[in-house]
């Protein structure tokens, strides 16, 4: 199936606001896990079963998974609605990266990386991601964190099933700019 990419776009935004912020801005309840009955949400964001699965398999970032039994979906990260992802503490590479505005650097360096209205703070297992990331909100830059010294500093990360690593706050101390 071919998709116009402004209606994949469309589908994909609502998908993400609708399965990560507001379920109930359509009707939708979350289970506590995240997920919720693939024809309810079809019925309620009025797409098709075909046009929901490409979305899930042609987004880039991986942001949703259909359950193995293929009758539920969720997003795989980024909410700012509690839920339980049943994430298993994993340990991160030596370093990991961010990546965000330049204007955000101040506070950033004054605060760190805080996960702000969301669950985790997000970071990229490569530059061009966090590069990628971090221009979606003006000029980019990519900060460099030392989750080595953070592990040994106790603080917990974890993987989600697309790949993006999650923890709940990143100090000032462990960012370094890429370019310093």
């Amino acid at each position: 199936m071919e998709m116009a990419k402004n209606r994949e776009k469309e589908i994909s935004k609502q998908l993400s606001y609708v399965m990560r912020h507001k379920p109930d801005s359509i009707g939708l309840k979350l289970d506590t896990f995240g997920w919720v009955d693939i024809e309810l949400l079809l019925q309620k964001m009025l797409i098709t079963r075909e046009e929901l699965e490409y979305v899930v398999e042609n987004n880039l970032k991986k942001r949703f998974a259909i359950s193995d039994d293929n009758k539920r979906i969720r997003a795989n990260q980024g909410h700012s609605i509690h839920i339980e992802l049943g994430l298993t503490e994993k340990l991160p590479p030596t370093i990991l990266y961010h990546g965000t505005a330049i204007r955000n650097l101040d506070k950033i360096e004054k605060e760190g990386l805080l996960k702000m209205n969301r669950n985790h703070v997000h970071l990229s297992s490569d530059i061009p991601t966090a590069k990628q990331v971090g221009s979606r909100h003006g000029k980019p830059i990519v900060l460099l964190i030392n989750c080595e010294e953070m592990v040994d500093n106790d603080v917990k990360f974890y993987q989600a099933d697309n790949g993006v690593w999650l923890t709940t706050h990143v100090e000032a101390r462990f960012i370094k700019k890429l370019n310093d």
